[in-house]
C-alpha cells in the first residue's frame, strides 16, 4: 500500500521543492521507499510513498515506467491476480521479460497490451493511479471498482498559472502554495446529513473525490479549463473526461438477470468464491493477519482464512472497560474453537480519548463515523506484527446485514397509514422518554435478549422517533435512517452571499434504485454505492494507512459481489435475520451458540464521555462566541442540542460528534 501524488501545469515552477512536501505528509501511507518522476517539458510530475507489500526490492520502485518508455505510472493498491494477468500476456508475448514481481510491472505491462480498460477489466484488487501517456501526452487517473483506496484531484492557482493536482490524501494537495482552502458550504450541508462527505465532493471548493469505477482523462489543451459544474462520472464536463470503467449499477442488473435459485448451488457457490478471494488476498512478501470482533462478517473471513492454511492465522482484536460495548469475549471463543493465534488489546477510555485530537490529521476532512476511534486502536495493535491485515468489511452491504434492511420496509408498511400528524405526535412520544425509561422496557420486553435482539435499544427507539417525525414514503424513510441531521441548513449560519441549497446525493441521482422494487435490494445498492466507500472504507484505509497497515476486503472482490447480487433475498434475510447464506456457511466452522447475539457494532461510549471526561474539550469546541466568530453554525441550534444531551432529556451524540468533529478538523487546519 502507497500514497501517490502529482502535479500537471502550466509551468514546473518549484515542482520539487512541492513533491518533497507531498511525500513527506504522506510518509505514514509508505515509510519503506520514496521517489519522483518528472517531465518539465510537459510541466507535469508524480510522487510516490511506498509501504512494500510485493516485491520487497528496487525492482518495485514507483514512478515506475513501461518497457517501452512511454507509459509511467504511480500507483497504490494491490493487483491480487497479477501472476494470473502475467501468464496470459506470456501467451501473447512471448518474449516479454519481467524485471521483478511486482504488480505494478505487470499493470503496466497490461496496460501497454490491451490498453487501460481491458486491463483494468482483468484486474482484482483495489487500488488508485495516475498514468502519463507520453506518446498522445495525456494524464488518466482512476479508481478501483468499489472504492477502496482513495483518490482526491482538482484545480488550484490564478487563470494565468493554473495547476492540475491529484493525491491518495487532502493533505497532500494542501502542500501546494497555490491551495486555497475555502470551505464548500454544500459539502459542509452533505457531512451533517451522512457524517462524511459523499463524492465526488470534498470538503474544498475545486478539490474533489474521483468516484469509484471511474477514470479520469486530461490532455493540455484542457488543462486550464476545470469543469464548470460537479464533476461526475458519465456525465460530459467541459475539459474534463470522466468514465466509468466499471459501472455497479450495471453489474447489479445483469446480475439479477441471473439469479441462482437453488440454495445448494448458492452456498456452494458462494462459499468456494470467497475461499478464492481470500487465497488471492492472503498473498504477500511481509507478514499477514485478520481482523475478529467475533461477529459473523469476520469470523468467516478468519474460519475459511484458517481452513486453508497450515499455521494458525494472527488474530487481532480489541477489548474495552464497559461491558455494554466490550465484544472481546466473543471474539476470543471464535479464536479458541478455530485455533488462531489470538491477540487482544485491552483499551481504557483513556486510550480511546487519546484518539480523538488525531481524528482531524488521519481524515484529512471532516468525518464523524465515532467507530473510527477503535478501527484505528485495532489497526495499531494489529501492526506491532503484520503489515497485512483482511478485514470482514462489506458483508453488512452484500447480504443485508442492517437492522434497516430487516424492518425498514415493514415499519413502513404500518406508519404509511397513519396521518402525518399523528405520526408526528408518536414520534416525539417516542424521543421525549428519557434513556432509562426506554432501556428499562426493553430489558422488562427481553428485546435484548433475544437471538436477534437489539442492543442500546434506547440510542435506535430515538433515532426511529426522530425519522417518523418527517418520512412520507419508504425512500424517504432509508433517506432519514442514514441522515443525521434531518434538515442540515437549519444548524448552518448563512451568511446570505448567495442562496444555499443541500446539493442532491447518489440517493436521489441513483437510477437503478427507482427501478428495484425490493425495498431491502433497493436499500443495499444505495448502501454500496453511498455509505460504503465513502464511510466505511474511508474509515478503515486512513485508520490502518495512518499506522502503515494495509488492509485488505474478501467480500470486495468483484466476483463475490457479483455472486451475492445473484442471491435471491429470502438466501439473505430469513426468520427476520440478515446474512442467512453467510450464518449458514460459517456454522460448517463455528458452532451457531458462539455467533448469535444481537448485533452491536463497532462502538463506544461516547455518548456518556460527552457528560463526563469529554466535556470540558466539547464545551470548548461549542463555545457560542467561537460559534458565531466563525460563521458556520447557528449557536442557538448547537447549543439547544448540547445543553438537551448534558440534561439527559435526549441521546444527541451523532448529532454533536458531527458538530465536534468538524470543530476539531477547523482548529486543525
Amino acid at each position: 500500500m502507497c500514497g501517490i501524488a502529482g502535479i500537471y501545469a502550466s509551468s514546473y515552477y518549484k515542482h520539487d521543492e512541492i513533491l518533497n512536501k507531498m511525500i513527506e505528509v504522506m510518509n505514514h501511507r509508505g515509510p519503506d521507499a520514496n521517489g519522483s518522476w518528472s517531465d518539465p517539458k510537459n510541466n507535469l510530475s508524480f510522487c510516490h510513498t511506498r509501504l512494500s507489500i510485493l516485491d520487497l526490492s528496487p525492482a518495485g520502485s514507483q514512478p515506475m515506467t513501461s518497457k517501452n518508455n512511454n507509459l509511467v505510472i504511480t500507483f497504490n493498491g494491490e493487483i491480487y491476480n497479477h501472476m494470473d494477468i502475467r501468464s496470459e500476456l506470456k501467451k501473447e508475448q512471448n518474449d516479454i521479460v519481467w524485471q521483478g514481481h511486482s504488480d505494478t510491472e505487470t499493470l503496466l505491462a497490461a496496460i501497454q497490451h490491451w490498453g487501460i480498460e481491458h486491463a483494468l477489466n482483468m484486474c482484482v484488487g483495489m487500488f488508485a493511479f495516475a498514468l502519463w501517456d507520453k506518446k498522445n501526452k495525456k494524464l488518466t487517473i482512476a479508481r478501483d471498482r468499489f472504492g477502496e483506496k482513495p483518490l482526491y484531484y482538482g484545480w488550484i492557482g490564478s487563470k494565468h498559472n493554473k495547476s492540475f493536482i491529484f493525491a491518495s490524501e487532502l493533505k497532500a494537495i494542501k502542500e501546494h502554495p497555490d491551495f486555497n482552502a475555502i470551505i464548500s458550504k454544500e459539502s459542509l450541508a452533505q457531512y451533517l446529513r451522512f457524517l462524511y462527505v459523499p463524492a465526488p465532493r470534498s470538503i474544498y471548493r475545486n478539490i474533489y473525490k474521483l468516484e469509484p469505477g471511474s477514470m479520469l482523462t486530461l490532455t493540455k489543451d484542457h488543462l486550464f479549463e476545470p469543469p464548470d459544474n460537479i464533476p461526475k462520472a458519465g456525465i460530459k464536463h467541459r475539459g474534463v473526461d470522466i468514465y466509468q470503467w466499471w459501472n455497479i449499477e450495471e453489474k447489479i442488473k445483469k446480475s439479477s438477470q441471473k439469479i441462482i435459485l437453488s440454495e445448494k448451488e448458492a452456498l456452494h457457490k458462494t462459499e468456494k468464491t470467497l475461499i478464492n478471494a481470500i487465497q488471492l488476498q492472503s498473498i504477500a512478501d511481509v507478514p499477514l493477519g485478520a481482523f475478529l470482533s467475533g461477529g459473523i462478517d469476520s469470523s468467516l473471513i478468519v474460519a475459511l482464512m484458517q481452513s486453508i492454511r497450515s499455521n494458525p492465522v494472527s488474530t487481532y482484536t480489541i477489548g474495552f472497560e464497559e461491558a455494554d460495548f466490550d465484544e472481546s469475549v466473543f471474539a476470543k471463543k471464535v479464536a479458541k474453537h478455530l485455533g488462531t493465534d489470538h491477540n487482544e488489546m485491552r483499551v481504557t477510555s483513556s486510550m480511546a480519548m487519546d484518539v480523538i485530537p488525531k481524528l482531524p490529521e488521519l481524515y484529512d476532512e471532516p468525518f464523524a463515523d465515532s467507530s473510527q476511534i477503535p478501527t484505528h486502536l485495532v489497526c495499531k495493535a494489529a501492526r506491532q506484527d503484520v503489515t497485512v491485515a483482511l478485514s470482514g468489511d462489506a458483508g453488512d452491504e452484500l447480504f443485508a446485514g442492517y437492522n434497516r434492511y430487516l424492518w425498514g420496509d415493514r415499519v413502513w408498511e404500518i406508519i404509511k397509514w397513519i396521518p402525518m400528524p399523528m405520526r408526528q405526535i408518536i414520534g416525539k412520544l417516542m424521543t421525549s422518554l428519557p434513556e432509562s425509561s426506554l432501556n428499562n422496557i426493553g430489558s422488562y420486553l427481553r428485546l435484548d435478549q433475544k437471538d436477534d435482539g437489539i442492543n442500546r435499544l434506547s440510542e435506535k427507539i430515538y433515532k426511529l422517533g426522530d425519522k417518523l417525525k418527517t418520512v412520507s414514503d419508504v425512500d424517504s424513510m432509508y433517506k432519514s435512517l442514514v441522515s443525521e441531521w434531518a434538515n442540515p441548513l437549519e444548524v448552518m449560519l448563512n451568511d446570505n452571499s448567495y442562496k444555499l441549497e443541500e446539493p442532491l446525493s447518489k440517493l436521489e441521482e441513483s437510477l437503478l434504485s427507482k427501478s428495484i422494487e425490493n425495498v431491502p435490494s433497493r436499500m443495499m445498492l444505495l448502501d454500496t454505492i453511498t455509505y460504503l466507500p465513502d464511510d466505511i472504507l474511508c474509515k478503515v484505509d486512513r485508520a490502518a494507512m495512518g499506522c502503515s497497515l494495509e488492509t485488505r476486503v474478501p467480500f470486495l472482490d468483484h466476483r463475490v459481489a457479483t455472486t451475492a447480487w445473484q442471491l435471491p433475498n429470502n438466501m439473505k434475510i430469513r426468520n427476520n435475520k440478515g446474512k442467512w447464506i453467510l450464518r449458514e456457511i460459517l456454522y460448517k466452522y463455528v458452532p451457531r451458540d458462539l455467533i448469535e447475539r444481537p448485533k452491536s457494532g463497532f462502538a463506544l461510549p461516547i455518548s456518556n464521555w460527552l457528560r463526563g471526561p469529554l466535556r470540558s474539550w466539547a464545551e470548548e469546541l461549542l463555545d457560542e462566541h467561537r460559534l458565531l466568530e466563525e460563521g458556520y453554525f447557528n449557536a442557538d441550534v448547537v447549543r439547544k442540542v448540547w445543553l438537551e444531551h448534558l440534561e439527559r432529556k435526549k441521546d444527541n451524540v451523532h448529532k454533536l460528534w458531527s458538530i465536534l468533529m468538524f470543530q476539531s478538523w477547523l482548529d486543525n487546519q
